[in-house]
């Protein structure tokens, strides 16, 4: 029986199937994401009722070992720390991040470190062997355990590995991987969903841990369906601007670890290479005696990371002021000026207002509060705040500090790089149970008291 061909309407977003199209998805509620594309459809032979062989049988749980489970290490810790502590046997691994990134870039260098041990087929559907190959030479990796596939057909791609069986596989990218059964073009909806499909089943049934790299729309999010995140084991993203050197290094999901760790790496001629030491590296050429710049700890996963925050208050040529934030959210930045201005009495309702996070890092965590209106107020009194302070805390629509978690660890990177006075939320001196030497402690209720504590003389 022959083949029958189908229309049918699919969301970019969510992977949803209508036989007709729509403005607003019914699946995810986006706009304007139902794309055409022709399916085929099988002809039906048998009914569901009739009997399928199992391959599988179910096992009782105290029968299942996990003392053989082992992670492979990639030579580059940072890396290591945000997938949680390695690549898992048989896990599907999504990467992806805007073109220049570096994604291509540090597959390419793990394979250094995991080809002295390991097989590991690298597939790339977007460059030839001889431009791999010209690349692997500048980042100096010539391993003799890794083999070079350029190929864009994914049945043949999985029959590969089930033949040659590697300890790991890197595809580069999904988007331009393609089903030939299918007739929509490879990238769409469809095609990715589908291929995702079969190398998760081969990585499984092997056991065959597999990289995808995965590209990124004007959005920023992952191009292709929503789905391909469900189907993955591990979502790691890059961030980052590609003028700058840093970048970090994200899990926006994680099956076999936290997502709440990062990794800081700097792109150089070479390379990704890790970087040990964040926090020096992030206040590296930070200006002195200067208003507008103030010291913030921030908390991403484990680790303590200090954070310079710039901020400009400027007159204003318009009739609306312009207000810009980067690194941190806008909406947040907003309602900072507010509190600053009926709160506090300092008032931005006829200045530009400019927000900068200092090295391509992205504040979430509300303890950058009290930093970000230190750094707007002294750029707006023109009066410097000391270079030897550290400020956290989080700011409430009163004025109020309220406290913020692991204060302790947070004081300790202060201290170890330098830093002698903290300015901290009053409520968070009681949480404080060892002695702090060579640093001064000072807990601050409000806005107000933050700034006056800051702008005075050390002693």
């Amino acid at each position: 029986m022959a083949q029958k061909m189908k229309s049918v309407y699919v969301c970019s977003e969510c992977g949803f199937e209508s036989a007709k199209w729509y403005g607003k998805c019914p699946g995810c509620g986006q706009w304007n994401t139902m794309n055409e594309e022709v399916k085929e459809t099988a002809p039906v032979k048998g009914s569901f009722s009739a009997a399928r062989p199992s391959l599988h049988r179910p096992v009782r749980i105290d029968e299942i070992s996990t003392e053989e489970e082992a992670r492979y290490h990639t030579g580059l810790t940072e890396l290591d720390r945000v997938l949680g502590g390695g690549i898992v046997k048989g896990s599907l691994i999504l990467i992806s991040g805007e073109p220049g990134i570096g994604k291509s870039t540090i597959l390419l260098q793990i394979c250094e470190f995991l080809g002295q041990t390991l097989r590991i087929l690298y597939v790339s559907g977007e460059e030839s062997s001889r431009q791999i190959k010209l690349r692997a030479a500048r980042l100096g990796v010539n391993s003799e355990n890794l083999y070079i596939l350029t190929e864009t057909d994914v049945q043949n791609v999985v029959e590969q590995i089930r033949s040659d069986q590697p300890d790991l596989v890197m595809i580069d990218s999904i988007q331009t991987m393609n089903f030939t059964d299918l007739n929509s073009s490879p990238g769409s909806v469809t095609q990715v969903r589908e291929c995702t499909n079969a190398l998760m089943r081969a990585a499984k049934a092997l056991e065959i841990p597999i990289l995808l790299v995965g590209h990124v729309n004007k959005d920023g999010a992952i191009a292709g369906p929503k789905v391909l995140e469900h189907i993955v084991d591990a979502v790691l993203y890059f961030e980052g601007d590609r003028q700058m050197t840093y970048r970090i290094l994200r899990a926006v999901k994680n099956r076999y670890g936290s997502t709440n760790e990062i990794g800081v790496f700097d792109m150089g001629e070479h390379g990704m290479h890790q970087v040990d030491n964040p926090s020096l590296a992030m206040l590296a050429g930070r200006p002195i005696n200067v208003s507008g710049t103030c010291v913030t700890c921030i908390i991403e996963g484990s680790r303590p990371i200090l954070a310079e925050i710039q901020g400009l208050a400027s007159t204003s040529n318009f009739g609306n002021p312009r207000r810009m934030s980067t690194g941190f959210d806008y909406n947040r930045m907003s309602l900072l000026l507010a509190v600053l201005e009926k709160r506090a009495g300092y008032y931005f309702s006829n200045l530009d207002a400019y927000i900068n996070v200092v090295g391509g890092l992205r504040l979430d965590e509300p303890a950058a509060d009290l930093a970000v209106a230190m750094a707007l107020v002294s750029s707006l009194k023109d009066c410097p705040i000391r270079d030897d302070a550290m400020v956290v805390g989080e700011v409430g629509l009163a004025g109020e500090l309220r406290s913020v978690s692991r204060i302790e660890a947070r004081i300790s990177e202060a201290k170890r790089l330098g830093f002698r006075l903290c300015v901290l939320p009053y409520s968070n001196l009681k949480q404080i149970h060892s002695k702090q030497e060579d640093i001064q402690l000072i807990g601050v209720k409000n806005v107000r008291e933050a700034f006056e504590a800051l702008t005075m003389p050390s002693v």
